[in-house]
């Protein structure tokens, strides 16, 4: 498959023998680190909205790989702040770099910008709506912790409303004939759109507040923060703020085998004491985005066909 010069906007723009060649591409990376790949590569990060795992493991895995990185991690020192439009600024990124990663709060910003630019654009999240490396970071997550992708029951917790993870997991998840648990609060619920997609594809689901209610029948749960900056309305953040607090109570209700997945940061929905415990694999998740990202820069440069 040849994947030089391609954008990374959505999770819906990939087949399922797409995604499971990056999940291929992404476990030769790691076993096999290839420090000289992207030599003579640069790659510039517009980081216009806060981050910590994805601007830093971009940042490690075109390193590792031998290329050089410029950019911002705020749009704060930027001429976004004398009224440069998005369009303007990836017009003069293209010009200094050979690929481009951003991370922007509006949804489509990352669309707006593939057409903008004639270098391959990596949407490292817009607003909401689409984040697409992570999604293959939890892919590849899922498959070396639970030996497969096929066939898996999958709660999603917390914010399905505002979470652009959880929204691009289902969607590619959907091609693996899963069985989802969307568990949240009524006005925190997957978008409806999700949902009839979901139908569409005669993949089950089932919706519900309570984690109990499902939790012995799950083999991952992704848990997600309430997220504040989402939120239009204070008000409604501090409402649903703090809704689910997993806990070492927790595991007498879950199966032994459960894997339990977060994107983070995390606030106070799971508990330091869950850390320790052969269900916690969120750190080991973070950590997985080099391979994924070294992966997805090799192909998008061209380096691996």
């Amino acid at each position: 498959m040849n994947f030089e010069n391609r954008d990374i906007i959505s999770i819906h723009d990939f087949s399922k023998q797409e995604l499971l060649y990056i999940l291929k591409i992404s476990k030769l990376m790691e076993k096999n680190p290839n420090p000289n790949l992207l030599n003579n590569k640069i790659l510039a990060t517009l980081f216009f909205e806060p981050s910590t795992r994805t601007r830093l493991s971009f940042l490690s895995a075109m390193e590792q790989l031998g290329g050089k990185v410029m950019g911002f991690a705020t749009a704060g020192m930027t001429s976004i702040k004398k009224g440069e439009t998005l369009w303007d600024t990836i017009k003069m990124a293209q010009a200094y770099a050979d690929a481009i990663v951003i991370r922007h709060p509006l949804e489509g910003s990352a669309r707006l910008a593939a057409e903008a630019s004639s270098k391959p654009i990596i949407n490292a999240g817009d607003g909401a709506n689409q984040h697409p490396t992570q999604t293959l970071l939890d892919l590849y997550t899922i498959q070396k912790v639970k030996g497969k992708l096929d066939n898996l029951h999958i709660g999603m917790l917390g914010d399905l409303k505002y979470g652009r993870t959880v929204h691009s997991l289902t969607t590619a998840l959907s091609h693996f004939n899963p069985k989802f648990y969307f568990i949240a609060p009524q006005a925190l619920q997957m978008p409806q759109t999700y949902l009839d997609e979901l139908k569409e594809k005669k993949i089950k689901f089932f919706t519900t507040a309570n984690l109990m209610k499902v939790s012995k029948k799950l083999d991952i749960l992704y848990v997600t923060r309430i997220q504040k900056e989402r939120f239009a309305d204070p008000v409604e953040y501090e409402k649903y703020k703090g809704v689910y607090k997993l806990d070492t109570k927790l595991l007498p209700h879950i199966k032994k085998d459960l894997k339990i997945m977060h994107p983070l940061p995390r606030v106070d929905e799971i508990d330091k004491s869950l850390d320790d415990t052969q269900h916690a694999v969120y750190f080991e998740q973070a950590a997985n985005g080099i391979h994924v990202r070294k992966a997805l820069l090799s192909l998008v440069l061209g380096r691996i066909k």
